[in-house]
């Protein structure tokens, strides 16, 4: 049984707690307790508004281990040879070893000399920074920065720019932890990489090309340390409008330099004396190439893959990516230099067009809004300038180089078109106009009114070679050559032909070329239609003679007894457009661009395989991973500079079967005689295997040609941007044939001539000409263009044949049979294999 506490026990236990309790209460009464108590409380509240403004979010400084910076997309072209790049932000990433020494020490003698001692943070200058923003305080003053290299990586890659007292202590805690993540050298690299130097260069290589147009390691000393002074503001040291302070700046940062032991007093002193030697500010000459076909792959990676990096990694704007496409610079220069001055000779004579533009010039300041207008040209020796003033008979010009010249009253004295008077008269100041040098002045030329495109296409592989389209891209950034809509005219023949071929008729075949109507309803009534120059017709001849004279009678009756839905479906099948089948649609009435004319020829010159031509060979990313197309795989030894003894390789192919291999070589075979005495004989003296036909539509508001050889296939239209009449004697082949053939007789100069390959199944017979009967006993005459007999193309058990009369059969004994086999006329295979062979 337990017993009861005792009393003694009891009061010594309350007497205790008494006392705690006492002491308790004279300590709360005690200030230094209260004020401790404050304290800690004060401390806690610190460290939570500490933890709430600068660690809360913190981003992770891992990150910075895998980090990528937005990158340009490079493009090069069909050699491999950079053509153009596509960037906001012009940069170069480089690794740390690849910069020079003496750039390195270049930017830490400018900003931050201790950047190898510090752990981050430099902390008197980071107490300087703190005391500067107090005394600027409520003064509207930035203060000075005060951040080491390290906290600059923090502040641009982590937390953003923000002016504020609470940006500086997060930037300061990201510096120490980004010093324990990252070695010294990674944290240069990535300011280096990065920083923005102005010219919208980011990253000391592409400063050093906006600057000095120079690579890295071609810099001097002098170049070196300008490009240092400029993280603190690039517009504060412009080398064109601030030189002076520029000059200071830089020269500081070699007395910094010297000062510090990174450069020897010889050195700082020949550095000290230069110039600043920097360019003027341009598009960087890897961005003058290419023109219209590079904005067409530009907009193909927009569609596929985005435009900012918002839109993924692969943008083409921040994705680094690297392109290779079919661009031929050879090809692009000659039907650029082809197309060009074809609309030149057509326009000259026609008067002055006005001014490419107009711009206001404020204070004699021209040459920034002349730059700003991003408007240049580089045909012939042919040069924007900005009308900048008048001095009695001549105006003032001013060039995109910074100099000056003068257009005299004498070489300005073409009519202003459309509106009288001469074009000195017309010319305004603020005025860009394109001018010619003449002795030492300047002459004034004309844009030209009319435009057009030209692409060429190799038919093996669909890959467009070569696109341009219009003047100059920098002058009209509309692409014809994959925007315009136009009408063919008579270079949908072959197509309708081609339907026709495939439902039955030959090369041979009879065709009236006579009058032609049909009923169209009640609201439409009867439509006829006429040949070129309202030629009644010249009654019947083979389907070949009407396509090589271009005849529109005998056009629209091969449509109308094919069938329009079958010709439609054709011309729809080999890409030109999607068309409702009404019969004017075989001449050319639909709208179609050249861009895709061109390609339907490569699918006839390719036998009938084909399909969407491509600009764009393959997409690697930044790491060199091939991501478009899907499941590319390279072609192996495709590239071997010799016979390796095994197969030869077979790069992969992407096209299918479009047209019938025969019909597409039947009708090849056929437009080669356009080109020896059709309408564009003009091509004839370049004497090779060649096909094609051209085109002219009503008014004529568009002329065309499009064909080529088995090499490539290329195409072009002149026209109005706004259709209208190019005058009476316009035709394809008066002026866009000899476009062609200007590219043609350079393009072609050291390619074998090749003859056009025959598919399996195709029989060559000798026929008439004129009447599309076989003939025997005599020989196509190769020389002569205009011969009576001709070998034509016909398909399997399609050949026109003559009956066998019993005189014919011979005896069946064998004497005769062996007399018959010695005096055996030569056979058409041994006369083709003499002739080297029809392929």
């Amino acid at each position: 049984m337990a017993s009861d506490p005792s009393p003694t026990s009891t009061t010594a236990t309350g007497r205790t707690s008494d006392q705690l309790r006492g002491r308790v209460a004279r300590a709360w009464a005690s200030r230094w307790t209260k004020a401790a108590l404050v304290l800690v409380v004060l401390g806690f509240i610190a460290i939570f508004a500490f933890w709430f403004a600068v660690m809360r979010d913190l981003p992770s400084v891992d990150t910075l281990r895998t980090y990528e910076p937005p990158l340009p997309t490079n493009v090069r072209g069909i050699d491999g040879a950079p053509i153009h790049s596509y960037a906001r932000e012009r940069r170069v990433e480089l690794s740390y070893a690849e910069y020079p020494p003496l750039l390195v020490k270049a930017f830490l003698a400018a900003e931050d000399k201790s950047f190898f001692e510090h752990h981050g943070v430099d902390y008197p200058g980071l107490a300087g920074a703190v005391y500067d923003y107090a005394t600027k305080l409520g003064t509207g003053k930035r203060a000075k920065g005060g951040s080491t290299i390290t906290q600059q990586v923090a502040k641009n890659l982590l937390i953003g720019n923000a002016y504020s007292p609470s940006r500086k202590l997060r930037e300061a805690v990201l510096a120490y932890k980004i010093e324990d993540t990252l070695t010294k050298e990674q944290i240069l690299e990535l300011y280096l990489n990065q920083i923005a130097l102005g010219r919208n260069a980011f990253g000391v290589e592409a400063a050093s090309h906006a600057y000095f147009d120079k690579e890295l390691d071609q810099l001097d000393l002098a170049q070196m340390a300008y490009l240092a002074i400029l993280p603190k503001g690039p517009s504060n040291y412009d080398p064109v409008r601030n030189t002076e302070k520029a000059m200071t700046r830089r020269n500081y940062v070699l007395n910094r330099m010297l000062d510090n032991g990174f450069i020897t007093r010889a050195q700082h002193d020949q550095a000290n004396a230069e110039p600043l030697g920097a360019v003027m500010r341009r598009t960087p000459k890897f961005e003058s190439v290419g023109g219209y076909f590079v904005e067409e792959v530009r907009r193909q990676l927009m569609a596929k893959f985005g435009e900012n990096a918002k839109d993924g990694p692969y943008s083409v704007y921040s994705g680094g990516l690297w392109v290779r496409t079919s661009f031929d610079a050879k090809l692009q220069d000659l039907a650029q230099q082809a197309l060009r001055d074809g609309l030149v000779r057509f326009d000259s004579g026609r008067g002055w067009n006005g001014p490419i533009r107009h711009v206001e010039i404020e204070d004699d300041n021209w040459l920034q809004p002349l730059l700003n207008s991003n408007i240049a040209l580089d045909y012939r020796d042919w040069v924007a300038a900005i009308v900048t003033g008048k001095d009695g008979n001549a105006w003032s010009l001013g060039f995109r180089t910074g100099k000056t010249g003068t257009l005299p009253r004498y070489a300005a004295q073409m009519p202003v078109r459309g509106k009288g008077g001469n074009a000195f008269g017309a010319i305004k100041t603020g005025d860009i106009i394109a001018v010619a040098p003449d002795g030492g002045e300047f002459s004034l030329r004309a844009i030209p009114k009319v435009s057009g495109a030209f692409v060429v296409e190799e038919p093996a592989s669909g890959r467009v070679l070569a696109m341009q389209g219009g003047f100059d891209d920098r002058l009209q950034a509309f692409n014809r050559a994959t925007q315009a809509m136009r009408q063919p005219g008579s270079t949908i023949k072959p197509i309708v032909y081609s339907a026709a071929l495939d439902n039955g008729m030959t090369p041979a075949s009879i065709i009236v070329d006579g009058p032609f109507c049909v009923y169209q309803g009640a609201r439409l009534g009867q439509k006829c239609f006429r040949n070129f120059g309202n030629s009644r017709g010249s009654g019947p001849h083979t389907m070949r003679w009407g396509i090589e004279q271009s005849r529109n009678l005998m056009t629209v009756r091969a449509a109308a007894q094919t069938g329009m839905p079958k010709v439609v479906a054709t011309i729809k099948k080999m890409g030109v457009g999607d068309y409702a089948p009404y019969l004017s649609y075989a001449l050319g009435a639909g709208e179609t661009t050249v861009g895709r004319m061109v390609n339907a020829y490569s699918i006839l010159a390719n036998n009938g395989k084909g399909g969407p031509p491509s600009l764009i060979d393959f997409v690697q990313d930044r790491h060199g991973k091939v991501i478009w197309p899907e499941n590319w795989r390279p072609c192996d030894r495709c590239n071997a500079p010799d016979w390796d003894g095994k197969p030869m390789p077979r790069p992969i192919t992407r096209q299918r079967q479009v047209l019938d291999a025969m019909t597409a070589y039947q009708m090849v075979h056929i437009t080669e005689g356009v080109v020896q005495r059709g309408t564009a004989v003009t091509l004839r003296d370049l004497d090779r295997p060649m096909f094609g036909k051209t085109g002219t539509n009503n008014g004529p508001t568009d002329v065309w040609f499009v064909g080529g050889t088995p090499q490539f296939v290329g195409g072009l239209y002149i026209g109005f941007d706004t259709p209208k009449n190019l005058g009476g004697a316009a035709q394809g082949g008066t002026l866009a044939a000899p476009i062609f053939k200007q590219f043609a007789t350079k393009a072609y100069e050291d390619l074998p001539k090749l003859p056009f390959r025959a598919p399996a199944g195709i029989r060559m017979v000798r026929i008439d000409r004129a009447s599309g009967r076989p003939v025997y006993g005599t020989w196509p005459d190769t020389s002569d263009p205009k011969p009576a007999v001709i070998w034509e193309a016909f398909k399997p058990e399609s050949e026109p044949r003559r009956a066998a009369r019993r005189s014919d059969v011979a005896p069946t004994t064998a004497t005769t049979t062996t007399a018959v086999k010695k005096a055996e006329a030569p056979r058409d295979s041994d006369f083709l294999q003499r002739q080297g062979g029809i392929y």
